[in-house]
């Protein structure tokens, strides 16, 4: 049985790749940065999620919800160190990806952003926002 959405969907041939709508991940974070930086980094980049680096490989993905829960929990943003955060190791995707597989991928694991990675190297980062743009033709 398929849905309205499946049929709606164009084939994972048809879509483009994750190269095609990835954003440079040029802001990232440090393990041991405090919640308050990484608050600060995502307002001046712009930017609802960083990915935490170490030795330039992706180890986490903060998010501004990591954020808002520590705040709603009654922490100390600027005590409170990244690596303080329940440890989630990041699901990650590779440049030749299709949209259409990146969207499963994020739903299967219920995120909303994901790293770009060649091998072990971060090459850039995608959200729910750019991997479905085109998918509805935007």
């Amino acid at each position: 049985m398929t849905s309205d959405v499946d049929t709606a969907l164009p084939s994972s041939s048809v879509a483009p790749t994750v190269a095609d709508v990835m954003r440079p991940a040029v802001t990232t974070v440090e393990p041991g940065a405090h919640l308050a930086g990484a608050a600060y980094l995502m307002k001046h980049s712009g930017d609802n999620a960083l990915v935490v680096t170490a030795n330039s490989r992706p180890v986490a993905v903060v998010t501004d919800t990591d954020i808002t829960q520590a705040v709603a929990d009654g922490r100390n943003l600027e005590e409170t160190r990244i690596t303080d955060l329940p440890k989630r190791e990041p699901i990650v995707v590779a440049p030749d990806t299709d949209v259409l597989a990146a969207v499963r991928t994020m739903l299967l694991h219920r995120i909303h952003h994901l790293p770009v990675v060649e091998g072990d190297r971060l090459v850039g980062i995608v959200d729910m926002t750019d991997v479905c743009r085109p998918l509805v033709g935007g």
